[in-house]
């Protein structure tokens, strides 16, 4: 089974002097995505990164050499372009000097591609960001009907979203594909592109990380257990972040004094990787975490949906010190929307909003998210009514 993904055809989005980037984590088919362009009569120069000649080029800076490099072509595409040196400046020159000339450039790791892309193509470059398979292209791709995805929604939390994961035909194949990925390919950005001097360390932060997802974090206490200092802690959780390894969420607050806002909660990108990390893959009806990896799920296929429909909001939790939270908390079109996930609930019971939640934000919703209704929630959203 081929799954589309939501941006495909890819080249319908390019547009003369202009720049297309789209990041995201290794493995979630950006190669695949330009790959299966369509460009038609259009003359298209293929390149990328793992090109030593391309890299010398572009470093040099050489700006001949560079318009020479373009030739006659209408279209560039150049696949893992966080590779190449001085990209951003080689990209300009193409973007400011040659007529008529489509740039396409996938990137996997977002801190190494954004810095050196961000400030020499500012207003000459948009961004897009693939993630591991969303429920809603499933859904909307058609390739699983509702029945068929909450049949399945238990493979999701266990093995994640990845598309060679989706695809597999077997649980045990779903594993040993996640557990590739989690192995080979996960911190490779980080490793090359980072002064990382101890991956084991690396590895132990991002595992207890693993162990309190949906739980806020304290940052004084991750380092002791890692023996890192507070600001080691930060630069590392920073750095994993912008490998689309994990996703900082901070508390919402509008009375800081019965409300937590100091700490955060992280998210991962994607549950199987969380998983692999932990060497968990049992059954989701004898897991102690059920809790846990719904709300993880919730979030990223909500984050993933708005992403891809262009819902944009500030999305925060909320907790206060007695113990009342919600999980998910939107601000957008300057009302607030609270979502609560919850793995297990009665059929047809109505989960009432927590009583300082009502209290302090009036004009507030509040809606429960389950196993029967995610798939509204996380699905076609971009016609929600505010």
């Amino acid at each position: 089974m081929k799954i589309r993904r939501v941006y495909s055809p890819i080249e319908k989005l390019l547009k003369p002097n202009k720049v297309l980037v789209v990041y995201g984590p290794r493995q979630v088919g950006k190669t695949t995505l330009i790959k299966d362009c369509d460009f038609g009569a259009k003359k298209v120069l293929w390149d990328t990164g793992d090109n030593f000649e391309t890299r010398v080029l572009f470093e040099s800076e050489n700006f001949k050499a560079i318009l020479a490099y373009s030739g006659d072509y209408d279209v560039l595409a150049i696949d893992e372009a966080q590779m190449i040196p001085k990209i951003g400046q080689g990209l300009k020159i193409l973007v400011d000097h040659k007529e008529n000339l489509s740039i396409l450039v996938t990137g996997s790791s977002s801190f190494a591609l954004a810095g050196q892309i961000g400030e020499p193509l500012t207003g000459r470059h948009h961004t897009l960001t693939l993630f591991p398979i969303s429920q809603y292209e499933l859904l909307f791709g058609k390739h699983y009907s509702e029945y068929e995805l909450q049949k399945k929604l238990s493979e999701f939390l266990i093995y994640g979203s990845y598309p060679e994961v989706v695809t597999a035909q077997t649980l045990i194949e779903k594993q040993t594909c996640i557990e590739d990925i989690a192995r080979s390919y996960l911190f490779k950005d980080i490793l090359a592109f980072e002064d990382i001097k101890n991956s084991k360390t690396l590895l132990d932060l991002v595992r207890l990380l693993a162990f309190q997802i949906g739980n806020e974090v304290s940052l004084s206490e991750l380092g002791q257990q890692v023996g890192m200092d507070k600001k080691t802690v930060m630069r590392y959780l920073d750095i994993l972040e912008k490998a689309f390894v994990i996703y900082e969420v901070r508390g919402y607050s509008r009375n800081l004094r019965k409300e937590i806002t100091k700490k955060s909660k992280y998210y991962f990108y994607d549950t199987g990787i969380r998983n692999a990390l932990i060497s968990n893959f049992n059954p989701i009806d004898v897991r102690n975490d059920q809790g846990q990896l719904w709300e993880n799920f919730v979030f990223m296929e909500r984050l993933k949906a708005r992403a891809y429909q262009n819902l944009s909001a500030n999305v925060f939790f909320w907790r206060t010190w007695g113990g009342q939270e919600v999980d998910i908390v939107e601000e957008r079109g300057g009302k607030l929307f609270g979502y609560e996930c919850k793995w297990s609930s009665k059929k047809g019971e109505k989960q009432k909003a927590p009583s300082d939640w009502l209290g302090n934000y009036k004009e507030a919703s509040y809606q429960t998210i389950t196993p029967e209704n995610y798939l509204d929630f996380v699905g076609d959203i971009s016609r929600e009514k505010l």
